[in-house]
């Protein structure tokens, strides 16, 4: 399990520099992880997908996602947080070298990834990628169908898991299906391990979740009910014409 993330300071070239420029990043000295499902939370711009990548980056994943036995790392991939990856220290107690990072945004990019990758290989001897993602060509799914597919698939062992805003991918039904997934994995697998960075209440509300804000500045640890999606979700529900009417009022 990973138990710690530390920036080393002083491997730092320059503050000024992105992403340390990124106030959360900037002051991001460690943090200690004390549950087996922890949420990066916060909002767009406030570095949760930076460091999250960067873990990922570090650990041995492809930028754009996958497995460390299978790295997809397009041209477009982004590189500027190398500077972030070799300043960070990860601490385990058990490291199984097993998982996967999976990326909403450039799921796409991985799919087409495995299909051309098997193209290529077609008259060699070896059994084809997409046969370990459901012997049928992700792109020949929907978006969610896909990305629940590869979670069935891929998240049910032991293993460090990375996701980032999964919740783009998913309907509501689909993030409770997901919750279940998480509930089940962590009980079956000692060593499996889930750090996701979210916006959705719905995923937010796993029982037993470490939370992590990004607002505000800084990285700290936050409750469920204090989350800014929750506090919405609730005033919204609660109160939806007021909330509305407050939205809409123009005040020109």
């Amino acid at each position: 399990m990973l138990k710690k993330i530390t920036l080393m300071r002083e491997r730092i070239a320059s503050w000024q520099a992105y992403p340390f420029s990124v106030p959360t990043i900037q002051h991001l000295e460690s943090l200690e992880l004390t549950s087996r499902v922890c949420f990066f939370a916060g909002e767009n711009g406030s570095g949760k997908s930076t460091l999250l990548e960067a873990i990922a980056t570090h650990y041995g994943f492809g930028r754009e996602g996958g497995t460390r036995n299978f790295v997809n790392d397009s041209t477009e991939s982004n590189h500027s947080i190398d500077s972030l990856v070799s300043a960070l220290r990860l601490s385990f107690d058990r490291r199984t070298g097993a998982g996967f990072f999976l990326r909403a945004e450039s799921f796409f990019n991985t799919a087409s990834h495995i299909d051309a990758s098997d193209k290529e290989q077609a008259n060699l001897p070896g059994t084809p990628i997409i046969q370990f993602y459901g012997g049928k060509s992700l792109h020949e799914r929907s978006h969610g169908e896909t990305f629940f597919t590869l979670l069935n698939l891929k998240f049910r062992r032991n293993g460090l898991f990375l996701l980032d805003e999964p919740e783009a991918a998913l309907s509501a039904q689909r993030q409770l299906s997901l919750l279940v997934l998480l509930h089940d994995t962590v009980k079956t697998y000692p060593d499996a391990q889930f750090i996701i960075s979210t916006h959705s209440p719905v995923l937010l509300g796993f029982p037993g979740a470490q939370i992590f804000s990004f607002d505000e500045g800084s990285i700290h640890e936050i409750s469920y009910r204090d989350t800014l999606p929750c506090q919405i979700l609730r005033r919204f529900v609660n109160h939806r014409e007021e909330f509305l009417e407050e939205l809409f009022r123009d005040d020109s």
